[in-house]
């Protein structure tokens, strides 16, 4: 009785084939989240080396919904074999344009999309594993140039795969086509220019390093803190609080200084001693200045301090001092600078030396 109830036909299919159908699209709904935890976790312990630091559940996370789309897509497909078309319904061929050849090419289409997916989230977990890297390593432009390659190859994973689909789905002719879009592509690329040079020369800011993000910089006329280096310019925000947005080809091309890569920061400036002082006081004077200044914890003994007669002027001699202050806080640097200024203020009132300060660097 039961063989007779599964050997009936219905659409010219028998029971026992529907069953079979409906219990491999079940056990795919079921069984899709299982499949996706194990193969994330095959995945993950095949590369578990590189990708120290990062968990596991971070894979799962990221590959649940691609393989659970796969999953579902191959029990459909399995299942789908279980039946035939009546041929009573004279349908055309999967080779010929009709319903049959929609399908299976929508199935295809879909495949190819759940497998692009699948690489596409492989690819983020990646961007993960570096910036988990890089986070380590404390290395901003690094941290800037991660998601920008994450996307970068993923544009170029999407546009492989659409060419793919093309070709293999649809059956064009992908080489002609390409040829076609040659003449459109280099018309673009000539109106894209200026563009296109600004995202070359930011690959050559990430990569060769001249500054980060929060270095103090001069650029032509331009000086003050990196705040953003985008794919297009290099935003700085002045001393004065005005923003500056620089293509970064022109970043490259120009002469930077980075201020923020001195280990130390230079005070330069001239005294200016009247003619009628002594030579034994002037001597004195600069002596014992001198002497104050190499017992200070802050002066570079690396780079002693330069104190000399520089010049003589209208108004006096001039003394060039130059001090490096061990310091890259400029705040700090001001408050030393000025207790030299008034240290050497006390000691020329002490030999009762007349001056003037001027040409403050």
């Amino acid at each position: 009785m039961n063989e007779n109830w599964l050997n009936q036909v219905y659409f010219e299919n028998d029971v026992r084939s529907y069953l079979l159908f409906f219990t491999i699209i079940l056990s795919g709904i079921i069984l899709k989240r299982f499949v996706s935890f194990h193969l994330s976790g095959l995945i993950y312990r095949a590369i578990k080396k590189r990708v120290a630091g990062v968990d596991v559940k971070m894979l799962r996370h990221l590959l649940r919904k691609p393989f659970g789309l796969f999953v579902i897509l191959l029990s459909v497909y399995l299942a789908c074999k279980q039946l035939h078309y009546p041929e009573s319904w004279h349908l055309p061929s999967e080779e010929k344009f009709g319903i049959r050849l929609v399908i299976w090419r929508t199935f295809q289409l879909s495949v190819f999309i759940s497998i692009t997916w699948i690489v596409l989230r492989c690819i983020d977990f990646f961007g993960i594993v570096l910036a988990h890297r890089v986070g380590i390593q404390e290395s901003q432009n690094d941290n800037k140039i991660i998601p920008f390659m994450r996307e970068a190859i993923k544009i170029i994973v999407i546009i492989l795969s659409f060419f793919i689909i093309l070709g293999t789905v649809f059956e064009v002719n992908v080489a002609s086509l390409i040829a076609g879009l040659g003449i459109g592509g280099l018309a673009l690329a000539l109106a894209a220019k200026e563009s296109i040079e600004n995202l070359l020369a930011s690959f050559t800011i990430f990569l060769d390093k001249p500054f980060s993000t929060g270095d103090l910089v001069k650029v032509g006329n331009v000086k003050g803190s990196v705040e953003k280096i985008g794919f297009r310019s290099t935003q700085i925000r002045t001393l004065d609080r005005t923003v500056f947005s620089i293509p970064n080809k022109k970043m490259i091309d120009s002469d930077v200084e980075n201020v923020s890569q001195r280990n130390m920061i230079r005070a330069s400036f001239n005294v200016l001693i009247r003619f009628e002082t002594p030579t034994s006081k002037i001597e004195k004077f600069r002596q014992e200045i001198h002497s104050f200044l190499k017992n200070l914890d802050y002066v570079s003994s690396e780079t002693p301090p330069f104190i000399h007669i520089e010049n003589f002027s209208d108004h006096g001699i001039e003394m060039k001092f130059v001090i490096f202050i061990e310091t890259l806080d400029f705040s700090y640097f001001s408050e030393k600078r000025e207790f030299i200024f008034l240290k050497i203020l006390d000691t020329a009132q002490q030999e009762e030396i007349k001056l003037g300060i001027r040409d403050i660097q």
